[in-house]
Order: C-alpha cells, then structure tokens, then sequence
C-alpha cells in the first residue's frame, strides 16, 4: 500500500485551533479521516506503528514499528504509508502554547526540533505503551472543562518530550544535497542567535536581510529565495517576526525605558521603534506597559 500524506488539520476548525494553539488526535488507516495539515505555524508531534516513508527537508526516514515523530514548522515534510495497517496518536501545538512566557527557552533550541536534527525515534514495547498513555490522556483532557486543562496538557506534552529526549534518534535516513535547506538552517540558527538582547548599548547588528546574506557569504537573492522556498515565508517576515518578539518580551519584563528598548533593537529613533511596532502590531509599545 502507498498513500501520499501531507501530515496533519484537515478534519478540525484551524480558527479554533488557532485560538487554542493546541490539538491533539488519533491517526490511523482505520479512522474515518486522516487528519492532514499544511499549516507552518504550528509544531507536531506523533506516535504512529505501521512502515512508512517520510520526505523530511533533504532527508527520507523510513520507519518501521513503532515510531514517535517531531515535526518543526520550519522544514516541509511529506508522509507515505508503505503498509495496510497504520495508526497511533498527534498533536499539534504552536509555540506560544508550549512556552509560558517570551523569555523561556525557544523550541528551536531542543534537539528534538532543532534544524538539521534527526526527528524519528523508534520506540520499544514499553516505551510505546507510556507513550501511547500520554496521549490518550491529553484527549481525554481536551475534551474536559477543567480550568487548568491547558497547564495539564502543556505538562504532557513536555513529559513527551523529556521522554523522547533520553532516547537515542534513529539514523535510519539518507541524505539529499539540497542547498536551500542548508542555507535556510544557517539562516534560522543565525537568527536566533542574536538574541536575546542583553545590553542596552549593544543594538542588534543583524537587521536586515542582507545583513545576514553578507554574513552567511551568499547573495541576498539566494538567501530569500531559499528560505521562501523551505519555509514559505520571506527572509524578512522571519527578521520581523523575531524582533516584535523580543521587543514585547522586553517590554514585558525589563524596566528599560522604550528608547533603551528601540536603540538595542536597532532602531535609531524612539520615533522609529514606535512606528515600526505600532505597523506591525497595530499598538504602541507603551500599551505592553503594566
């Protein structure tokens, strides 16, 4: 049997998935429908057993048995099923779910969803039955009205992935030369580099993206169009999206003064920084003022 998926969110709500920045589900050739998706926002993580092949970046990882994978909205991924039976469990999450606040560790950071990292692990008999039991648990948490079932829920998932992190990746893959999702890692991991910001009289130096095409030593143009092409979404939306971000954790959680906070982003005028931020976000940066 071979069946081409693009894993994930055809037989939910994306709006309410949007708002809740959670979702979790069962997956299977037995089920009524196969929940695909195509969102790039959102990260994945699935428990499945069955033989499959997955078109992941420059990679193809072929599983066999019981496997646990670890999808980062970053790289494009594809799913064929090479056997009859196939099921198990997902969940869908954004980032913002996951972290409790802007200044906890980014999940670019973990080695399960780290570009350029192995996202398979095979799991044995145990290890399948507590994670399966997971799952099952935060379903049944999704469907409850308790008060803290996001916390519950954020709770399991890290125990995943805490789990998943004692476990050796498989290497059971081979590799494609592909120079966009090269270069498009270097870029991401460059990014995130920059931050976060420290000093307020060390402004950030990376802005622009040719700033970070000089750095990397290849042509703007290369730069944009690799990044578009494995990331669907420009080099400078990426930029953008990344400085907001640290701008509200500053704001947030820093008593600099909102000139301090433009000038170590990289703007030289207050006026800049407020423009700037209001375009984007639709408010000035003195509203995130508590």
């Amino acid at each position: 049997m071979k069946e081409n998926i693009t894993p994930e969110l055809v037989d939910f709500n994306n709006s309410d998935l949007k708002l809740k920045g959670f979702k979790v589900y069962p997956i299977g050739t037995d089920c009524t429908v196969i929940p695909t998706y195509n969102r790039r926002d959102f990260y994945k993580i699935s428990i499945s057993t069955g033989k499959s092949l997955i078109q992941y970046a420059d990679r193809g990882i072929e599983t066999d048995g019981t496997s646990l994978f670890f999808g980062n909205p970053y790289i494009p991924y594809s799913w064929e099923l090479l056997s009859e039976s196939f099921h198990g469990f997902a969940c869908v999450f954004t980032e913002e779910f996951l972290r409790m606040n802007d200044r906890s560790e980014s999940l670019h950071e973990c080695p399960l969803f780290k570009i350029g990292g192995t996202p398979i692990f095979y799991l044995s008999a145990e290890q399948k039955v507590f994670i399966n039991s997971l799952f099952e648990k935060m379903i049944e948490e999704q469907k409850t009205d308790y008060i803290f079932k996001d916390d519950l829920i954020r709770n399991y998932i890290n125990l995943v992935i805490h789990e998943s992190m004692k476990m050796q990746p498989s290497e059971n893959f081979f590799k494609h030369k592909n120079a966009s999702s090269r270069i498009t890692s270097l870029f991401l991991e460059l990014l995130e580099r920059q931050f976060p910001i420290e000093a307020k009289n060390q402004p950030l130096l990376l802005k622009t993206p040719q700033d970070y095409a000089q750095n990397l030593a290849v042509h703007v143009n290369h730069l944009n169009r690799s990044v578009k092409e494995i990331t669907g979404k420009s080099t400078t939306a990426h930029i953008t999206e990344r400085i907001i971000g640290e701008a509200k954790a500053l704001l947030q959680h820093t008593d600099w003064s909102i000139a301090d906070i433009g000038y170590s982003l990289g703007f030289e005028y207050p006026s800049y920084f407020n423009n700037y931020f209001k375009r984007l976000t639709g408010t000035i940066p003195k509203s995130l003022r508590m």
